[in-house]
């Protein structure tokens, strides 16, 4: 397929190159995760079914026998995985459902989550990411049970996925949430479209943050990483 012929099937240019131009360069394009208008038309059954179908071509297009008995239940394996599993997070009917309580301990002073790990999907080659969240977050009078904050970055993270957007779409969330501006993310990944394919780096990692209200000024994020690192 030709420069030509990609310009044509994806209807622009990116900065005036095309997608075959940019190959494996990294790219960010929204801040939410692109969905058709139809995307819930069809049922979970009924994805999981077309799914089987159309990975069962793939495996076939690839070589493999499809009436071994360790691989004829792939297809479906895969197809439920997707759909229930590892991209879960498409799907709004699964965002948690979040309670918020009085600040009764009057605790005003940052609530630091480390460490809550993830595993998400580059979009780009539909491989892991894996990697590990930070939350901080100020009390506005309100409070949020603990197990929520790692339920909102698995949702989040259970979607084909960019590093900067799930930043992004967690920080946005816990601010809704939290009503309050004072919030900050940090999120250090390994992914493997990078270790294991393409430059085959498998020492690098990729860092993103958002600081956002009180959390934005050199003190704090001081503060914060003080917490993260020990």
């Amino acid at each position: 397929m030709n420069t030509e012929t990609i310009s044509q099937k994806n209807g622009h240019k990116l900065n005036g190159f095309t997608h075959e131009d940019i190959g494996d360069d990294h790219l960010f394009t929204s801040l939410e995760t692109p969905m058709k208008a139809n995307a819930f038309d069809m049922s979970n059954n009924e994805k999981k079914n077309r799914i089987s179908i159309l990975f069962s071509e793939i495996m076939d297009v690839l070589g493999l026998d499809l009436t071994d008995d360790s691989l004829k239940g792939t297809p479906d394996r895969v197809a439920k995985m997707y759909v229930e599993e590892i991209f879960s997070g498409l799907d709004p009917e699964n965002k948690p459902k979040v309670a918020l309580f009085d600040n009764k301990y009057q605790y005003n002073q940052m609530l630091v989550e480390k460490n809550i790990t993830f595993y998400s999907n580059c979009e780009h080659h539909f491989v892991p990411i894996i990697g590990k969240a930070h939350i901080a977050y100020k009390s506005s009078g309100k409070v949020i049970g603990l197990s929520k904050l790692n339920r909102i970055v698995q949702y989040y993270a259970k979607r084909p996925q960019v590093q900067e957007r799930l930043t992004n779409q967690i920080a946005n969330e816990l601010k809704t949430v939290l009503e309050t501006e004072d919030v900050a993310v940090i999120i250090d990944a390994k992914h493997l479209c990078v270790s294991s394919r393409g430059v085959k780096d498998d020492t690098s990692a990729t860092v993103t943050t958002y600081y956002g209200g009180e959390f934005n000024t050199p003190e704090k994020i001081s503060e914060l990483q003080n917490y993260i690192n020990n």
